[in-house]
């Protein structure tokens, strides 16, 4: 069974708000980029994710990497929110990520990967981050036996998985609307 091509949830109100000229969205390419009054947030996709689009469609789909970014990036700016996203194949260098995101206070939308099922490094470090929502483009709980458990899980905010790309979406949205909120 072929899955769809991932529907753009928040898409119509971060295209309004972004051509209104109310708010400019945030260039991947420079980490740096600040938008007043909105919140840094880093997306952090793991090992293999940058092969969306050519990795088993029928598990996630066609949407590549870019047009996941380009589309998170629109829909952060509609929530006030200067999201980048980033993808490594490199534990270590998602680690470093991770203690960026705890020095820095920054939120995060987080798709380990495989490194979910295994890896304490990762597990550690998103045990420092002070708000990190947990998502899985497929149903991790569906799939294999191996693939059912999160070694993430107990120190994040939330899981979403099953959802598609959506999941994305409604971590953004979450983040969104927990802003100010206690992280506990």
């Amino acid at each position: 069974m072929r899955r769809p091509t991932f529907k753009w949830g928040w898409a119509a109100l971060s295209a309004e708000r972004v051509t209104s000229g109310r708010i400019t969205p945030v260039s991947t390419s420079d980490p740096t980029t600040r938008i007043a009054g909105m919140t840094r947030v880093l997306v952090l996709n793991g090992a293999n994710l940058g092969r969306l689009g050519k990795r088993q469609p029928e598990i996630y789909g066609s949407t590549t990497h870019q047009q996941l970014a380009d589309h998170l990036i629109s829909t952060g700016a509609g929530l006030r929110l200067a999201v980048e996203v980033r993808q490594t194949d490199l534990e270590g260098e998602l680690v470093g990520w991770l203690h960026e995101a705890a020095d820095e206070g920054i939120a995060v939308v987080l798709n380990p990967a495989a490194w979910t099922h295994y890896s304490i490094a990762v597990a550690d470090a998103v045990a420092q981050v002070p708000v990190v929502v947990e998502v899985h483009i497929s149903n991790i709980h569906a799939r294999e036996e191996f693939r059912r458990h999160s070694v993430i899980s107990p120190y994040v905010r939330g899981v979403i998985c099953g959802l598609g790309l959506g999941g994305y979406d409604l971590a953004l949205a979450h983040v969104a609307a927990s802003i100010g909120e206690p992280t506990a």
